[in-house]
C-alpha cells in the first residue's frame, strides 16, 4: 500500500484536528480563533496548530483527553499564556476535570512555577468558571408564542 502524499496527510490531519479542537474547545472558541486570523498571515498558524497539535498530538493513544487537559493547565500556567488558559479551562471541564481539580492543578503549579504565575492563572480560571456559571444560570428570555 503506498503512502499517502503530503496533501492527503495534511487534509486528514486538518479534518481530524478540527474535529478534536471543536470537541475540546467548543465551536464558539474555535470560530472566534479562526475569525480573528481569517485573511491574515496568522491564518497559516491556525492551520498548522489544527493539523499538528490537534490532529497529530491530541490524537496520540498514550494519554486520554482528560490527562492532556490537566497537563495543558500546568504548562499554560507556567508560560503565563492567559488567552490560551481560559479556553483550556473550558476544555478541561469538557474533558471531565472538575472545578476542584482545576483549582488544585493551579495551586500545585505554585510550588513549581511560582506564586505570581499561579495567582495570575487563578484569576483567569476564576473568571472563566464564573462566566460559564453565569451562562448556565442565566434565565431564558420570555418568548412570544
Amino acid at each position: 500500500m503506498p503512502f499517502p502524499d503530503s496533501s492527503q496527510r495534511e487534509s486528514a490531519l486538518s479534518e481530524t484536528g478540527m474535529s478534536v479542537r471543536r470537541e475540546v474547545m467548543g465551536d464558539s472558541f474555535v470560530d472566534q480563533a479562526l475569525a480573528r486570523t481569517e485573511g491574515t498571515e496568522s491564518a497559516e498558524l491556525q492551520r498548522f496548530v489544527t493539523e499538528h497539535v490537534w490532529g497529530a498530538v491530541w490524537t496520540r493513544p498514550g494519554l486520554d483527553r482528560r490527562s492532556r487537559s490537566l497537563l495543558n493547565l500546568g504548562m499554560l500556567t507556567a508560560l503565563r499564556a492567559h488567552e490560551e488558559l481560559a479556553g483550556h479551562v473550558r476544555g478541561a471541564l469538557a474533558n471531565g476535570l472538575t472545578r476542584e481539580e482545576i483549582v488544585e492543578a493551579v495551586i500545585h503549579t505554585a510550588g513549581y512555577c511560582g506564586a505570581p504565575a499561579a495567582l495570575s492563572a487563578m484569576r483567569i480560571v476564576q473568571q472563566t468558571i464564573d462566566a460559564d456559571a453565569e451562562q448556565v444560570n442565566r434565565p431564558e428570555p420570555n418568548r412570544c408564542r
